[in-house]
């Protein structure tokens, strides 16, 4: 038994550590999300280089703002977050992008008892990431793996889908509804928010200004 766990653990390490080395190069064709949306896959891949600056302040405004700062774990939003949910409050995680890219490429949504399972999962290729990609890297896939929308993966497929242009071309209003839907781009309008999505992206746009003179994305450009 020892040596059956042994062997599985090292065979899990080594193709775990080997696929995310891999992808560090090479754009990750299919997630298991994708696979299991019944509602098809729309997605175009695109270099960093060709996703306008305003998504990327807009991602880091409304989902971490220590993005460049953090090894992977924002462990004060994960308290906050957890002493939340322990009162009652309506339930918020405390993901990190370097999180939530490490569960769209290599793990599985949804809730239930395979959550936790998951979420121990999600530690172990959060720090795989966090050592064999760079910021800017992890930026790239997660803004390209990303659900924007119905069946739709990735910015460039949702500013395709929502205004019919790249998403090298947003403006801050544009990148701002797009993040604010993020969180739940199923039930979530981007193209005509209103009520708590419409007021969320005004203030996510708002804050891009911020991100750029604090420098708060400088990790993804310089």
């Amino acid at each position: 038994m020892l040596r059956i766990f042994a062997k599985t653990a090292f065979w899990f390490v080594a193709i775990s550590a080997g696929l995310t080395l891999l992808y560090r190069f090479v754009p990750p064709p299919v997630t298991v999300t994708m696979l299991v949306d019944g509602n098809g896959i729309t997605k175009d891949w695109q270099p960093l280089s060709r996703i306008d600056r305003n998504m990327v302040a807009a991602a880091i405004a409304a989902e971490d703002g220590k993005f460049c700062t953090h090894s992977g774990f924002d462990t004060t939003a994960i308290e906050k977050a957890f002493e939340r949910n322990a009162a009652g409050g309506r339930l918020r995680g405390g993901s990190t992008i370097s999180q939530q890219t490490a569960k769209n490429v290599f793990l599985w949504q949804g809730d239930g008892w395979t959550r936790y399972l998951r979420k121990g999962l999600e530690v172990w290729f959060t720090f795989l990431i966090e050592n064999l990609w760079d910021k800017r890297r992890i930026m790239e896939v997660y803004l390209n793996v990303a659900e924007t929308g119905i069946g739709t993966y990735g910015v460039e497929a949702g500013a395709q889908r929502y205004w019919g242009k790249s998403a090298s071309n947003l403006t801050r209003t544009e990148a701002g509804r797009m993040a604010a839907a993020l969180p739940s781009p199923k039930t979530r309008s981007v193209k005509s928010p209103s009520g708590f999505t419409r007021r969320y992206g005004n203030t996510i746009a708002a804050r891009i200004g911020t991100v750029r003179t604090q420098g708060l994305d400088s990790c993804v450009y310089d």
